[in-house]
């Protein structure tokens, strides 16, 4: 590996050597914890007033934690998560071996963009201006999962007082101002079952909900139009029918399962009493419920002061954690360094004049905060 040559690069490649990647199969999960405690010291180091690691249950009831540094008493946080993604399958190296081809400009890394990056070039930035004023730094966990260590964090007396986070992720130097929730669903229908030699007689839950897919994606059609310009529409998928056992046999039981991206604003009471509606229609045993609900997103309340660093301003195509503190009315804007399309795929990359980019805007951010 060539040796890095610039402060980010130097703290990016320690931290990607950190697993903290979130389970999969048979795969288990990295160590949040052990990269919070790391960067406590690091931030212990930057003269931070105040430095705390906890714990708190990810998503699938492992351990995640979080890290928050304060300096005085934090208006502006700047947020980026320490997990990753399983490593995706195609990978030409070792995922937890961090790599810099000096020829591309490239720093390889499972995370380096998604978003570690991020984490390197805030504390490049806190290196540069030296201790900021009412400012602070969170570096959390299961992200990549269903959020509940960031919605732990928000419960903490910690987050009270907060007024303005940017919260990172890989955004091809754009600034995001608003980006659609997520909502998944399913329905179960349950029936007595049997021999197929009866099936011109017996109910049949497969096809009930069938018939209940096919009135979903007509509801996902009457709504193409719906919503704010660049995000019309609800993305209904149909992701999968579920419940036979044999070619011979009548299914007992039933699942569909779908979601939607709603987008800000979106009428989800109804949504959900068109859904009950249609399913009435069809079979009145049909049972409907949501697995989880991620927000939508919408602030332009900093777009003015991140501006000037940014290609420009507008929507996201992914949900990130700025629809969190928007629900508890803080002020967030989305931006980080890297690209989304690497984040998430084989031999995961940043652009190493992205952390310089973003180092940049990271002083700007907490110097102004003074």
């Amino acid at each position: 590996m060539t040796a890095p040559t610039t402060r980010a690069e130097d703290l990016l490649c320690d931290f990607i050597r950190f697993p903290t990647q979130q389970a999969s199969g048979t795969h288990a999960g990295g160590d949040e914890t052990a990269l919070c405690r790391h960067l406590a010291k690091l931030l212990e180091a930057r003269s931070a007033d105040e430095i705390v690691v906890e714990t708190a249950p990810r998503t699938d009831g492992s351990t995640g934690a979080f890290v928050f540094a304060r300096w005085g008493a934090p208006k502006l946080v700047i947020n980026a998560h320490v997990d990753t993604v399983p490593a995706n399958a195609g990978w030409t190296r070792d995922p937890w071996t961090p790599h810099v081809d000096r020829d591309g400009g490239r720093l390889y890394g499972l995370g380096s963009a998604d978003t570690k990056g991020a984490i390197a070039a805030a504390l490049v930035a806190l290196e540069r201006i030296g201790p900021p004023r009412d400012c602070a730094v969170l570096f959390s966990g299961d992200e990549e999962a269903g959020s509940a260590v960031m919605r732990a964090f928000l419960d903490r007396p910690a987050a009270r007082g907060i007024e303005r986070v940017i919260i990172c992720e890989p955004t091809a130097r754009r600034a995001g101002i608003a980006h659609r929730g997520v909502v998944s669903q399913r329905a179960e229908l349950r029936g007595p079952g049997g021999h197929s030699s009866k099936a011109d007689r017996e109910p049949k839950p497969m096809v009930q909900l069938a018939r209940f897919a096919v009135a979903l994606d007509e509801l996902g059609r009457r709504r193409l139009d719906d919503g704010p310009p660049g995000m019309t529409g609800t993305c209904l998928n149909i992701a999968a029918l579920e419940g036979g056992v044999a070619f011979n046999v009548i299914p007992a039981r039933a699942e569909l399962i779908w979601s939607i991206r709603p987008y800000p604003g979106f009428d989800r009471a109804g949504w959900d009493a068109d859904l009950t509606a249609a399913a009435r229609a069809i079979d009145p045993g049909i049972a409907i419920e949501s697995a989880f609900y991620h927000e939508p997103f919408a602030c332009d309340a900093l777009a003015d002061r991140v501006r000037p660093f940014v290609r420009e301003v507008g929507t996201l195509d992914f949900w990130t954690e700025a629809a969190l503190f928007g629900a508890r009315g803080i002020d967030a804007i989305v931006v980080g360094p890297g690209d989304i399309a690497q984040a998430h795929a084989a031999d995961e990359f940043v652009a190493v004049d992205d952390l310089a980019w973003a180092t940049d805007l990271f002083a700007a951010l907490l110097a102004g905060a003074r």
